[in-house]
């Protein structure tokens, strides 16, 4: 059963994706990840050595980005990315919430929706009951569920430090860089070390799991994207602690390579579980506040 269930969240990643044209990137999906990865990071590179002086590119600037890259061209570059990802990730919710026969106004209803963020939040089915999963082995574990914590609130750290930065940056007129001890370097470290621990965790557990109870013909998928939340931490890490180097040139293009293939990858590999999952819970949260249909109804 487990694996049966592995095989058809996989087909629903594939059935809900936009545009339809490019559902069958989960098919390989272990691979297309790299070469868009690989692109990214090549296409950045090349352009950051074709277009950027020499005397700024290895020059030392003490943490400021933009002395390399403008910051108007990483906004409507990554703005652009960000756009079309958000667009296909929304239309794929869309097709997969009216395939459950739920109207869409129901969605946002506060207490179904609530319910479904707290057990989001709170990963409540990865308890187990409370004893933990079964997983990797037949022993249960936390373990899963903890590596899930470390990824999902590392990422949202990660987030909320370029939300932090960006109202600095728009609200305040506070331009970056801004000190190791500022909020969005702080926000962004502590959501660092959580996206290197998460994923190497769930990683670590994955290469232990019985492949009885999984479909591994999508282990690249998971792999794939648990690498690349990885890299991405890891290069932005670096970058953090050599910005004011001359390296801080090289270190940010390929920091911004590995994000953008991050980006551009989203919606078609492991991060779309996250959309179907979070509408599945507020469903269900939707279906527990139902009366129960009586004899005669059924």
């Amino acid at each position: 059963m487990p694996e049966v269930f592995a095989q058809l969240r996989a087909e629903t990643y594939r059935h809900y994706a936009w545009p339809k044209a490019f559902a069958g990137v989960f098919d390989r999906n272990g691979l297309a990840v790299g070469v868009i990865t690989a692109v990214s990071l090549a296409l950045v590179m090349v352009l950051c050595f074709l277009l950027v002086e020499p005397a700024a590119l290895f020059g030392a600037h003490a943490g400021d980005f933009y002395a390399v890259i403008p910051h108007n061209v990483m906004v409507v570059s990554f703005g652009l990315a960000s756009l079309y990802v958000l667009v296909a990730l929304v239309m794929g919710f869309r097709a997969f919430w009216a395939s459950t026969g739920e109207a869409l106004g129901d969605f946002v209803k506060p207490e179904a929706f609530w319910q479904g963020v707290g057990d989001t939040f709170r990963m409540r089915y990865l308890e187990g009951g409370g004893d933990g999963c079964t997983y990797p082995g037949e022993a249960p574990s936390h373990a899963r569920r903890w590596f899930h914590h470390l990824t999902f609130y590392g990422f949202l750290l990660c987030f909320a430090a370029t939300s932090v930065a960006t109202v600095y940056h728009y609200g305040f007129g506070w331009v970056a860089p801004y000190s190791y001890l500022s909020l969005p370097v702080v926000l962004g470290t502590v959501g660092g070390i959580g996206l290197l621990i998460g994923p190497a965790g769930l990683l670590w557990l994955k290469g232990r799991a019985d492949p009885a109870v999984a479909d591994t013909r999508r282990y690249g998928m998971d792999a794939a994207f648990i690498v690349l939340l990885f890299l991405t931490s890891l290069t932005g890490l670096v970058l953090l602690v050599f910005r004011s180097t001359p390296a801080m040139g090289t270190l940010l293009a390929i920091h911004l390579g590995v994000v953008l293939g991050l980006f551009l990858s989203l919606p078609y590999g492991k991060f779309v579980h996250a959309v179907y999952r979070f509408a599945a819970l507020v469903r269900y949260a939707i279906e527990r506040r139902r009366p129960m249909p009586t004899s005669l109804e059924v």
